[in-house]
């Protein structure tokens, strides 16, 4: 996908500010942060949005990564959130499947019951 904003990203056209990275995914800082610490966490390959992801390993190497980069940021203790928007209605702008990691303050959390 040559015209995929993350897919420049992970080919290093364009140069984020990179926090973690291993052979399925790849972490950086968001440059709209919504959070003290927010993080993008992309699988290398391309999958446009969260209803494609067809794939247990990437699936497990996504979940993993956001652990390891929660513990690199030193947010694992204090706790942390995880976003993943999924089409237009879910807020999805980058039609490259992300996890957001958002952390560094006290969240509101909604209690669902």
């Amino acid at each position: 996908m040559t015209e995929c904003l993350f897919c420049k990203m992970v080919l290093g056209v364009i140069k984020p500010n990179v926090v973690y990275e291993n052979d399925y995914v790849l972490a950086f800082k968001d440059i709209n942060p919504q959070a003290p610490v927010h993080i993008l966490i992309i699988p290398k390959t391309h999958v446009a949005t969260l209803n494609e992801l067809d794939n247990i390993e990437l699936s497990g190497q996504l979940l993993l990564a956001v652990n390891q980069v929660a513990q690199q940021e030193n947010l694992s203790e204090a706790g942390y959130r995880t976003v993943i928007n999924c089409n237009k209605n879910g807020g999805q702008e980058v039609y490259h499947l992300h996890l957001h990691l958002l952390g560094g303050r006290h969240a509101l959390a909604t209690r669902i019951t």
